[in-house]
């Protein structure tokens, strides 16, 4: 029973020291977030203000940052292209490559990659990277202490740090363990649930060394009882699976094209690419870039500092579009980041194109953020605890259920492979 015990502390000590080093390997990620959000304040959409050289150098930043970041890709900084889902999807399914994939080399490079284009307003998020760099802590552990976390084979390993680095990139624990169960494993397993819970735990405490609120964009307020919430939540979730799913198909479709050409083409494609995102931050005086955290928590909130988001029906539309193309244009390009900020952002956007025309604007913009990123990854359980996260409050849990629930289904039908998985087969098939 001695024995039992001290084994037992030992693999709770090297599981934790495990989370706090995925903790630490997110802060970086989490900083230039925070950047980013005091580089997006400049614009006139959050300023304010009219637009001074400062922000339209900010704007303009893409033409000129995106087709040196595609040549970066295709030469020194090559190992750190792509997601790093893919990337960690194939070192879990294919042991031998993790060296290759997972090593400090291609984390560093996706980090600088990821950092360089959310400095510049790239319609990005970091799902990617902080997955990535997590499986990468735990690969960094157990090449030198291979007897190391009793009970998990590489596989498990890898799936549990990578949610982990979910954990920490998005400060939400509940979040990275959820992941490992809807998209790593699919499956509930005690043996993965509990260190995966410690990990994550861990790692949420030490990403966020400077705090940060318990709801990241505040607390949604709850006017309409728990039926009517349910029986919104039916258009929303069905208009969520289809703006998912055409989120989706885009995103599949540029991602085919997209890195063959980027390899091929980087300047020209570069700047191509770069003219549309800085168009879009142009026409949209910010709001079209960005991960789209400052932007949804000005939708759900209203003004900041006395300064009111541009507002009314067309422009809402406008936002809609831009904020499910800019993403798609910048992450076919085989450029570092993820798609949970821009589903959830769309989402907000749909929502408030929804509110234009019925009222309740909290409820459609809480109801469309999890809609959207539901429609957009089929992972209904994730989007629900991570809209609890960013504008919770528990009381909207039966409309956020409903909305996921529907959005999942009704994109499934069709993406009939969901969108990490699709896009995992598109990167190990890829010349």
């Amino acid at each position: 029973m001695v024995l039992r015990t001290r084994d037992l502390i030992r693999n709770l000590l090297q599981l934790s020291l495990l989370g706090v080093l995925v903790g630490v390997a997110c802060w970086p990620f989490n900083m230039l977030d925070r950047w980013q959000d005091q580089l997006l304040n400049l614009l006139p959409a959050f300023s304010g203000e009219e637009w001074t050289p400062v922000a339209l150098a900010l704007a303009c930043s893409p033409l000129v940052v995106v087709p040196v970041l595609l040549l970066l890709q295709r030469g020194i900084w090559s190992r750190g292209s792509g997601s790093g889902i893919p990337q960690t999807m194939t070192s879990i399914e294919h042991p031998a490559q993790a060296s290759a994939l997972l090593g400090w080399a291609p984390s560093l490079q996706r980090l600088a990659l990821w950092g360089i284009a959310s400095l510049a307003l790239l319609p990005i998020g970091r799902e990617g990277p902080v997955v990535q760099v997590g499986a990468s802590a735990a690969h960094f552990l157990r090449k030198r202490f291979p007897n190391w976390f009793y009970g998990l084979g590489q596989a498990e390993l890898l799936a549990v740090a990578g949610g982990a680095g979910l954990a920490g990139g998005f400060d939400t624990p509940l979040l990275g363990v959820v992941f490992v169960v809807e998209e790593f494993i699919s499956a509930f397993s005690s043996t993965l649930i509990w260190p995966a819970m410690v990990v994550s735990g861990m790692a949420a405490s030490f990403s966020n060394l400077a705090g940060q609120p318990m709801f990241a964009l505040g607390t949604v307020g709850v006017e309409p009882m728990e039926l009517a919430q349910v029986l919104w939540a039916l258009p929303v979730g069905l208009l969520g699976g289809l703006v998912g799913a055409v989120f989706a198909r885009l995103l599949l479709a540029g991602t085919r094209r997209g890195v063959g050409l980027a390899r091929r083409y980087p300047l020209r494609l570069g700047l191509g690419v770069g003219a549309f995102l800085s168009l879009f931050l142009l026409v949209s005086g910010g709001t079209g870039g960005g991960d789209g955290e400052l932007l949804m928590g000005r939708l759900l909130f209203g003004s900041s500092n006395g300064v009111e988001l541009p507002h009314g029906l067309w422009t809402d539309l406008l936002t809609l579009i831009f904020r499910i193309i800019g993403p798609v244009l910048a992450l076919s390009t085989g450029i570092p980041g993820g798609l949970i900020d821009p589903s959830f952002t769309f989402g907000a956007a749909m929502g408030q194109v929804i509110a234009d025309l019925a009222g309740l604007p909290q409820l459609f913009l809480a109801l469309g953020m999890v809609a959207g990123l539901s429609g957009a990854t089929q992972l209904p359980v994730m989007s629900v605890l991570f809209g609890i996260r960013l504008a919770g409050d528990q009381q909207l849990l039966p409309g956020l259920l409903v909305a996921c629930v529907l959005a999942a289904y009704v994109s499934r039908q069709f993406v009939t492979k969901p969108i990490y998985h699709a896009l995992h087969a598109l990167t190990t098939t890829s010349p």
